[in-house]
């Protein structure tokens, strides 16, 4: 079962999507896509660590999502990803052939066995980025967003903390 859970920036998303996820038993790993490339980002990490404790294995992998998921779902019952977002500005910034990427992301979710929690942001309800790479990145991450939500079974955005769920596989 693969949930996608979309939101803005501080909206609750991660904290939303551990909740799911830590209510289904078994061995718990966390895809964590961040780099700490600055003071901020190292000091966010390290919280977020100390929010999942020893309840998750945390893999940090910004870039070969797609191999570590297939990887994980043989031995882990319920494997989070987060998040997409930023995965989608590491691969543009690594020059990463984005398309090849994304299908394989696609590839790893489909007919996975384990309980995947994807988190991505909603990066296109705001207005049109002035320079080339904003745009770029905007039209990847909602393309991506498309993408995922078509083989996601349930799909939640997530508003001022209020989860709102968008799709619901057919049980």
């Amino acid at each position: 079962m693969v949930r996608l859970i979309l939101g803005g920036a501080k909206s609750g998303k991660s904290a939303f999507a551990l909740r799911l996820a830590e209510a289904i038993e078994g061995r718990r790993a966390f895809i964590a896509t961040a780099q700490p490339t600055d003071d901020e980002m190292a000091d966010k990490i390290k919280l977020h660590k100390a929010e999942r404790a020893d309840r998750w294995d945390t893999f940090e992998e910004p870039l070969n999502i797609a191999p570590l998921i297939r990887e994980l779902a043989t031995s882990y019952s319920v494997i989070l990803i987060d998040c997409l977002t930023l995965w989608t500005s590491n691969l543009l910034l690594a020059g990463h052939d984005f398309a090849k990427e994304q299908e394989a992301l696609l590839s790893s979710l489909t007919g996975v066995e384990a309980s995947v929690f994807v988190v991505s942001n909603e990066v296109g309800l705001g207005i049109v980025p002035e320079n080339r790479l904003a745009r770029q990145f905007r039209n990847y991450a909602g393309d991506l967003n498309r993408a995922v939500a078509e083989v996601a079974n349930d799909v939640y955005f997530i508003t001022a903390g209020i989860p709102i769920k968008i799709k619901e596989a057919v049980r």
